[in-house]
């Protein structure tokens, strides 16, 4: 895949720039910044209420249908795969959701869940491993990520699986080092909000972060995701290939111990 690289060649010398020595010389007044741009990325609830309102106006259109005769076509017509298109969002195995990989090079990846692109992140974990890192291991092949994380003593609270906050992480075996599930940043949210139209692929984004500097380019990948549960305190994520099969590139496993 090839991808577009941006970057700022232009370069300004400061060094010659005219500074006023006078101090009590007027000072031009500074334009106050922009206010944000709002997200239009919703809330996971938000999208199951407008899924709910489409089936009951699916229910309501099946119920007059049904009133209709019933006519035996003399033909038959070749039914179509939807593919990842559905929007059921169901696989035979579990639940198809977003993910998203992407950091800078130097900085470490995160991973972040949604139930769709235009829906705001569910998840977000601060992975034990550089950019750069992880995309060394998925070129050389199949990557499997191992998310572990304690029982709690009992007498306390329980917490969902995805709701544990810190966890060990391994990658194909090796131990890289503690996982940290946060809240989205609004760096988090103008990475999902650029990639609101792209439902798979991978590519660069122009960052802008102290560790790269305004040149820094966001490296990312965006794949959908097979989420199977098999108990309260056992997760996986497949990620799926183009044609909706489970690819053998990444897996990522959540266990609580």
């Amino acid at each position: 895949m090839a991808y577009s690289r941006t970057s700022n060649a232009d370069s300004r010398d400061v060094s010659s720039a005219a500074i006023p020595l006078n101090p009590s010389s007027p000072k031009s007044p500074s334009s106050p910044p922009p206010p944000p741009q709002p997200f239009s990325l919703i809330e996971p609830s938000e999208l199951k209420s407008s899924n709910r309102q489409k089936s009951r106006v699916f229910r309501a259109f099946l119920s007059v249908f049904r009133s209709f005769p019933i006519l035996t076509p003399s033909c038959t017509f070749p039914v179509c795969p939807t593919g990842l298109q559905s929007d059921t969002h169901v696989t035979n195995s579990g639940t198809l959701v977003t993910g998203t990989l992407f950091g800078y090079r130097k900085g470490k990846v995160i991973l972040s869940i949604q139930e769709t692109p235009k829906c705001l992140p569910s998840l977000v974990l601060e992975l034990a491993m550089q950019t750069n890192g992880l995309q060394k291991e998925l070129s050389s092949g199949m990557v499997r990520i191992a998310l572990e994380c304690e029982k709690q003593a009992s007498g306390k609270e329980k917490v969902k699986l995805l709701d544990e906050p810190v966890w060990t992480m391994f990658c194909n075996g090796k131990k890289t080092g503690l996982v940290v599930r946060r809240d989205a940043t609004e760096e988090d949210l103008n990475v999902m909000e650029l990639l609101n139209p792209v439902s798979m692929g991978a590519g660069v984004l122009q960052g802008n972060s102290e560790t790269e500097g305004v040149d820094g380019e966001l490296a990312y990948i965006r794949p959908y995701f097979d989420r199977v549960v098999g108990s309260k305190d056992s997760e996986t994520l497949y990620m799926l290939s183009p044609d909706g099969n489970n690819g053998d590139e990444l897996s990522i496993f959540m266990v609580r111990l």
